[in-house]
């Protein structure tokens, strides 16, 4: 499974890292424009009230994030003071009744709170500003303020509180103000005697004190707070209102965005307040909560390193700015890391808390750089810590898309690699012939053939105005696709497209594989991706068809993630069988052969996978085909060993059973479940397997390269007890029929399957395909193979089929494609397989393989 919400635990396969979206209480994922719906539903919808917890415990949420008491003061720029919130939290904050107070600095026995009420909420991730009293002086006035007040502040200490209520507050000390529950937060800035902690830096006419970006709220004013630049931000993302030409000329830009971006991967200016940073608006981003705007400079300097293009983040607040205006942005330079800072992913230079005029409209863009074979370099990556180098924009992949981050970029008929998924993503590749697959598709063939050309697509046109198309692999995006280049943490360097090319289709079909001779034994492997009675019946049914259609009814299925009768609801439940029937039910209704089901219920939460699931490995089986030797015993925690019959054959000591479930190599993963079958008199050993998946991996566009594969480790350990369990079963009998197949969560080329293959004792049967077709899911733009079959050398008369019905489709059932072999086991005796061949395989395939 390859969850991609915050609440999942990440992708269970993937050649990247675990697309888990660490909190970050400004950002949330961003789909698409559809997102613009929610958000104004979002707005008009009342806010849901949560009472404060202890008086002095940081907000969770509301927190005052700049306060200005200079306005209009002399030498000041802006007009008026103003108080400005923001919302830390992940849901709205109501502010019907709610009050801006403020307190002089000393307060005497006679001092009083003066309060500005609010109403409406605070989205998250939201600014909400508060006006308050107007000088004489200044040459600015703030944005429409959300709420309009008449205190005049202190330009230089003061202390304001913002209070869950209207009522003035009567405390005269910290310790009293910080003890009323009516107080969400409070700044004490300058010589303020009521403070939380040690008060804030002094503020002054032309400066204010300022919460840090991240928001942090420690109870501590002068840790949380520093002093700068006044940069008042309205709920709709405005800045201060420019007074229009005046005497002299317009001010000069502290830097140009390519001082801004610089030669490397981090800013130059990093963590420093830009003003007046000139460019013209490509795009815009209204929607979700990380919205803004892309700016470009029209002047681009002579460095192929330094990127001409920037975001300006606004929050969830939209920005008042329209592609064409050319703006002068005033506001702080950072570096955002969007999987965040620990993800080990590249950065997003952007500016922050901006502030910015529109100087004129209707400018024409800067053209927008040709992505294509002949301007991506082939190698993707150097190694090292790419943040430490200088960028190689002409040498390397990673290094040319970080050059021009930020930038307008163009790709022309462009071939998908990726279909669309269900946050209206794709992807497409810029390197046509870069180990291109059968299907259209481009090969992940080893660590080393990460694929540059590939680049990840999402659209800023609303999708009332324009759907996003349901690409599958190998369709073909005709046209221009235009827009920004940014990076996001699931999966990289994206177009954000404001101009979108037409889907062309390449003809892909879901395959269907030949149904199995009457001598011959079909065994698939098939990840059902968290099957729980939970699903829809539809996706039950899709299954069923997959199995009985474009499986064509094999004999044995071992199935992957299967969740337990609650599916992901975490009340204690293991028991699968309803899971399990209802699956058997829909392949009846579909045609299909009425299978029986073998399966070990695990402990309670130690299998891993999504919490409260409970997934497992299962066996169905046609009856009518194939004998399953049950052996009791078989439970959660007893393994499973190989023994002689008094007869002097091998079996299992159980059936089903599970190989080592206690070795810490399976924790938190999944157990490894055997079986014994027979077919035509002959004994096949059957390894159901789902390995640990590859959540906390890093991804392939890490910026210490090479990336780190932590969970290869578990998966070395878990290929090395298969291992062992198979050479337990040849040691007993050399000429054993076995088979290890499912999703083994790792490439043909990694580690654990050379653990599993390296000695002759198993055969990875995907390397029997040309290399085109080694392929069964698709990431990120990367055709790849994470489930298996493996067979012993006995296995020698076999047919192997990767079934291609999902991966490579934006309408799936699973995010797996299926797995078949059709194989006839041998008899143990070369003299007997040849009489079989040659005298009885041909008269009994002349009948129907079922009735």
């Amino acid at each position: 499974m390859t969850p991609r919400q915050p609440s999942s635990t990440g992708p269970d396969h993937a050649s990247g890292p675990a697309d888990q979206e660490a909190p970050r209480p400004r950002r949330r994922r961003v789909s698409g424009p559809v997102a613009t719906a929610v958000a104004g539903a979002l707005a008009a919808a009342p806010a849901v009230f949560v009472p404060a917890s202890a008086a002095a415990a940081p907000s969770a949420d509301a927190v005052i994030a700049e306060v200005y008491g200079g306005g209009g003061n002399s030498g000041a720029t802006l007009t008026s003071d103003f108080v400005e919130l923001a919302n830390r939290g992940a849901a709205a904050v109501a502010l019907d009744g709610w009050s801006v107070q403020y307190l002089p600095a000393a307060p005497s026995p006679t001092s009083k709170w003066q309060a500005t009420p609010l109403t409406g909420a605070l989205a998250p991730g939201a600014r909400y500003l508060v006006g308050e009293g107007k000088g004489a002086g200044g040459t600015v006035a703030l944005p429409t303020p959300d709420a309009s007040g008449g205190i005049n502040m202190s330009g230089t200490a003061g202390t304001v509180a913002l209070v869950q209520g209207a009522t003035p507050l009567t405390c005269l000390t910290a310790a009293d103000c910080l003890a009323d529950p009516r107080v969400r937060d409070l700044v004490g800035y300058g010589t303020a005697v009521v403070r939380e902690g040690t008060g804030a830096p002094a503020a002054s006419n032309t400066t204010s004190v300022a919460r840090g970006s991240s928001l942090a709220d420690t109870d501590d004013n002068s840790a949380d707070f520093t002093a700068g630049a006044p940069t008042p931000l309205n709920s709709r993302g405005e800045g201060p209102t420019d007074p229009g030409p005046g005497p002299g000329p317009d001010p000069t830009p502290s830097a140009r965005i390519h001082d801004i971006q610089g030669p490397g991967r981090l800013s130059p200016l990093k963590g420093t307040q830009v003003s007046a940073v000139p460019g013209v608006v490509t795009a815009v981003r209204d929607f979700g909560s990380a919205r803004g705007f892309w700016i470009q400079d029209p002047t681009p300097d002579n460095d192929p390193r330094t990127s001409e293009g920037v975001f300006v983040f606004t929050g969830s607040a939209s920005p008042k700015a329209a592609v064409g205006d050319a703006v002068a942005v005033t506001g702080k330079v950072e570096e955002y890391y969007p999987g965040a800072a620990d993800s080990n992913g590249q950065s997003l230079t952007e500016v922050t808390g901006a502030t910015w005029t529109v100087k004129s409209s209707g400018n024409a863009l800067p053209a927008p750089v040709v992505l294509d074979a002949a301007t991506v370099p082939d190698a993707y990556t150097a190694d090292g810590d790419l943040e430490a180098r200088p960028l190689q924009p002409d040498a390397y992949a990673l290094d040319l898309y970080e050059a021009l981050e930020g930038e307008r970029v163009q790709v022309a008929d462009t071939r998908v690699v990726g279909a669309t998924n269900t946050h209206n993503e794709l992807w497409v590749t810029v390197e046509p012939t870069q180990n291109a697959t059968a299907a259209g598709g481009t090969l992940y063939g080893s660590y080393d053939a990460q694929n540059g050309g590939r680049l990840k697509v999402t659209s800023l046109i609303p999708f009332a105005e324009r759907p996003f198309p349901a690409a599958n692999v190998g369709d073909t995006l005709s046209g221009v696709t235009a827009g920004p280049l940014t990076y996001d943490q699931f999966g990289g360097y994206t177009v954000a497209a404001t101009t979108l090319g037409t889907l062309t289709s390449g003809g892909r079909a879901a395959e269907v594989t030949r149904g199995q001779k009457t001598t011959e034994l079909a065994i698939a492997t098939y990840n059902v991706e968290n099957l729980s009675p939970k699903d829809p019946q539809a996706k039950f049914d899709r299954l069923a068809h997959g199995v009985v259609d474009n499986l064509a009814r094999p004999d044995i299925v071992a199935l992957e993630e299967i969740q337990d009768n609650s599916g992901p609801t975490n009340d204690g439940t293991t028991a699968a069988d309803q899971t399990l029937q209802q699956l058997v039910d829909a392949i009846v209704a579909a045609g299909g052969p009425r299978y029986e089901w073998r399966s070990i219920d695990p402990q309670d939460g130690k299998d891993g996978g999504q919490p409260g699931g409970n997934i497992r490995t299962a066996f169905l089986f046609d009856p009518a085909r194939v004998q399953f030797v049950d052996r009791a015993g078989g439970d959660a925690t007893t393994p499973v060993g190989v023994r002689k019959s008094w007869l002097g054959q091998t079996q299992l000591t159980l059936s089903p059973g599970r190989i080592a479930p206690a070795d810490e190599a399976w924790t938190s993963s999944r157990k490894p479940l055997a079986a014994e079958f027979r077919f035509r008199g002959r004994t096949v050993f059957v390894v159901a397997n789902h390995f640990n998946s590859k959540g906390g991996d890093q991804g392939l566009d890490a910026r210490v390269q090479p990336p780190q594969r932590s969970s290869e480790v578990q998966r070395l350990k878990q290929a090395a007890l298969v291992h062992q369990f198979v050479g337990d079963v040849l040691k007993s009998d050399p000429r054993a029929n076995v088979v290890v197949l499912g999703d083994l969560n790792d490439f043909g080329f990694s580690p654990a399957l050379k653990t599993l293959t390296d000695d002759g004792s198993l055969r990875d049967l995907v390397t029997t395909l040309p290399a085109n077709e080694q392929y069964g899911y698709v990431y990120n733009g990367n055709s790849q193979v994470l489930d298996h079959i493996l067979t012993s050398p006995r296995v020698t008369r076999f047919e192997y089929d990767i079934v291609h019905v999902n991966a490579e489709f934006a309408d799936q059932a699973s995010d797996h494609d299926p797995q078949v072999l059709r194989v006839r086991p041998s008899t143990g005796s070369d003299l007997l397989d040849w009489i079989d061949q040659h005298v009885f395989e041909g008269w009994l395939d002349g009948t129907p393989p079922r009735p």
